[in-house]
């Protein structure tokens, strides 16, 4: 009797057999389960938005466009504008991103690109990773009894001797943008790093050989070879953590100044939607928390379009540098 390969010595079921109805069944209700995960999120976004609308139209109504451009927040009066809230929310998270963007793209090139040990490198990522369990609060404790009293005498010697520079035309006299900045990029910082440093893994490690191959040095094999092809991926990170800086509550509210200011200054004291939203909202009487729900709706068009952005760019990236459609 000829040897089967497909047969078991011990019995005759075969080891390849086509899908069976429990099979097919199966497979059915992974594809339902996974849909109704995907449409869920869609609809619960859209229950979010229905909520807060609802809750906001009579702002919106009474307010209209005026809410976005109005500077002044005044309760006795009923006038209420997020002007100023929409300038620090912007400016302190674009801050952030520059700052955290580029320390967190620098770290992804040190942990990947062969400058230490593989072992070395997986526990300083991991210590980078902690930085985002840190709750934000302590945070915020940390940039009011260190951070704070550290800038300020080189804050006030800027200002002393290049007030005349708009980033450094006031004092820092406690909290204002430039700690809450720098918190917040050391908050959005291990994001950027570890999806930077995922986009930087996934290169396949030939085409780095064949840059070195084509007489490339280190650094232009890292410049002109692994940060455009893992463009998409730092992208990526980037709106990630600017959306983090965008809705971050606690530690800009302990460390902003929350005050209605638009300036320039490094030094000022600002404030940020979601600040505003955390300090007022406890004790804030009906007509102020309709005008706090259209608040809501701000900040959460701001993140869409942000988000929205943010794809845009990295479609074009991945166009440009990887010849994806």
């Amino acid at each position: 009797m000829a040897y089967d390969p497909f047969k078991s010595d011990s019995s005759d079921m075969t080891l390849s057999a086509p899908p069976s109805a429990s099979d097919y069944l199966q497979d059915s209700i992974f594809r339902f389960f996974a849909l109704f995960c995907a449409l869920s999120i869609i609809l619960l976004v859209a229950y979010i938005i229905i909520e807060l609308g609802s809750q906001a139209w009579p702002a919106v109504q009474q307010h209209g466009i005026g809410f976005i451009t109005g500077t002044t927040w005044d309760v006795n009066q009923s006038e209420f504008g997020v002007l100023p809230e929409i300038w620090g929310t912007l400016y302190s998270s674009l801050l952030a991103l520059l700052i955290g963007g580029i320390l967190g793209v620098a770290i992804a090139i040190f942990l990947t690109q062969d400058f230490m040990p593989a072992k070395l490198s997986v526990s300083f990522r991991t210590i980078i990773e902690l930085l985002a369990a840190i709750p934000s609060v302590v945070y915020g404790l940390w940039g009011i009894y260190v951070l704070i009293p550290l800038l300020r005498p080189g804050a006030n010697w800027l200002h002393e001797h290049l007030g005349w520079f708009p980033f450094f035309g006031t004092e820092l006299s406690g909290p204002g943008l430039a700690p809450a900045a720098l918190v917040l990029a050391i908050m959005i910082l291990p994001t950027v790093a570890a999806i930077s440093a995922d986009a930087f893994r996934r290169i396949p490690y030939k085409i780095k050989e064949a840059a070195f191959g084509m007489g490339a040095t280190k650094w232009e094999v890292i410049l002109k070879v692994m940060l455009p092809t893992a463009s998409s991926g730092i992208l990526a990170g980037l709106v990630l953590g600017f959306g983090r800086a965008l809705g971050e509550t606690m530690a800009l509210a302990m460390l902003i100044g929350n005050m209605n200011n638009i300036s320039i200054s490094l030094f000022a004291p600002a404030n940020t939607l979601a600040s505003l939203l955390a300090s007022t909202f406890p004790e804030a009487s009906q007509i102020e928390i309709e005008a706090l729900m259209y608040a809501a709706l701000v900040l959460l068009l701001i993140t869409f379009l942000v988000n929205i952005g943010g794809l845009m760019i990295q479609q074009m990236t991945m166009r440009k540098f990887e010849g994806k459609s």
